[in-house]
């Protein structure tokens, strides 16, 4: 399979002869070997594992985003990647990076939430005078 790791701003990864790739979802960690068909799957932040012949298995710590598999061809885009060999900070670093990060995005959408709904408000009492 051919593999290609997308960031917002670059591309992280770029490998082929991968033999096998093992990545996260909100409902579990599947595998896709080469003549598994075409699929789609929104990742979670997690490790992402895969293995080629030249490398033998290289882990990944990635960020949410979108797997897409069609043919030979392995697209995953991610919000952000770390390369690293020792599982064990690549587990801290999607602990620390990626969910935090999504503690403050769940924190900013709510105070969003709250300014756009006092707008409305307003807005509203403001048409009625």
């Amino acid at each position: 399979m051919n593999l290609k790791i997308l960031l917002p701003f670059k591309i992280f990864a770029e490998k082929t002869g991968v033999v096998r790739i093992v990545a996260e979802t909100h409902a579990g960690s599947f595998g896709l070997l080469p003549h598994r068909l075409d699929c789609v799957a929104a990742l979670a932040p997690g490790i992402l594992v895969f293995e080629t012949e030249a490398e033998g298995e290289v882990c990944l710590a990635v960020d949410e985003g979108v797997l897409v598999k069609s043919g030979a061809d392995v697209l995953i885009s991610v919000r952000n990647a770390i390369g690293g060999t020792d599982l064990g900070k690549l587990r801290a670093a999607v602990e620390q990076e990626f969910l935090n990060l999504d503690e403050q995005e769940k924190s900013v959408r709510s105070v969003l939430a709250k300014l756009e709904s006092g707008f409305i408000h307003r807005f509203a009492s403001f048409h009625h005078e």
